[in-house]
């Protein structure tokens, strides 16, 4: 019988699995993949929280993530993160003028 977790709690099960993704995208030059990124893009974006999936379904979830998919992801978090920034920049505003 298999078990049903939050897919947070397979995080430590499936680590080989997320270097093995890690390793595909570094071969089709993503050099600054890490797992913490893959593991975040799913979290985000393939399972919109932390729901409760079997370890087949969290593994199988891992293995078909799209480059692209991860790319928008990347995309949208670097906009949220300049986002950040000029947000802060306008409430401090510039000492330097």
């Amino acid at each position: 019988m298999c078990q049903t977790k939050q897919v947070s709690q397979w995080r430590s099960e499936v680590q080989e699995v997320l270097e093995s993704k890690v390793s595909e995208f570094q071969l089709l030059d993503y050099q600054k993949t890490t797992t913490d990124d893959i593991w975040a893009c799913l979290i985000d974006k393939v399972w919109k929280g932390d729901p409760e999936k079997k370890l087949y379904e969290v593994v199988q979830d891992v293995f078909h993530l799209h480059p692209s998919l991860y790319m928008t992801y990347l995309t949208q978090q670097s906009w949220q993160d300049t986002n950040l920034q000029a947000s802060i920049d306008a409430l401090f505003g510039d000492d330097e003028s």
